[in-house]
């Protein structure tokens, strides 16, 4: 007869699984929250990516930045000028190069997707405490940095 042999539930493949359902989550509730908008998540992104820039941006760098292919930038960019948000102007050094430009109605996008960021943020954190929130910050920073040196 051979042994029972038990095997504990493979920890950090549940954390895996758990980190996926909510990454779902999030993006789920961000689009929710974000459809008011007009806009889609992509869309915010790359909204508030521009936003960052001292200057207006080349495609080029919104890629770069984003860490997609310049054609991703492309689409996501004729969304945004169709609909008022960005748009082309040239720059004023080198004429072959387009830069990108917040308008007043992107600004104004801008502001409407800080509130609806703030709303699904809410959302998704309403059944944390205060402490809870402030812990899991930490250790959602020492995923990020990737640095398993620090502990929370």
């Amino acid at each position: 007869m051979q042994p029972h042999i038990s095997r504990a539930p493979d920890a950090d493949g549940l954390l895996a699984e758990q980190l996926l359902r909510l990454t779902r989550r999030l993006h789920r509730i961000q689009k929710q929250h974000l459809e008011p908008v007009g806009i889609t998540p992509a869309q915010s992104r790359l909204l508030r990516t521009v936003a960052h820039w001292n200057e207006p941006p080349r495609m080029a760098d919104l890629a770069a930045r984003l860490e997609v292919v310049p054609r991703a930038v492309t689409t996501l960019v004729d969304a945004l000028e169709e609909s008022g948000n960005v748009r082309r102007v040239p720059d004023p050094t080198n004429r072959r190069v387009i830069r990108i430009e917040l308008t007043d109605a992107g600004r104004a996008t801008l502001r409407a997707l800080r509130s609806a960021r703030r709303g699904a943020a809410e959302e998704i954190l309403a059944p944390l405490t205060a402490d809870q929130r402030e812990v899991l910050g930490g250790l959602l920073t020492a995923l990020v940095d990737g640095s398993p040196g620090r502990r929370c």
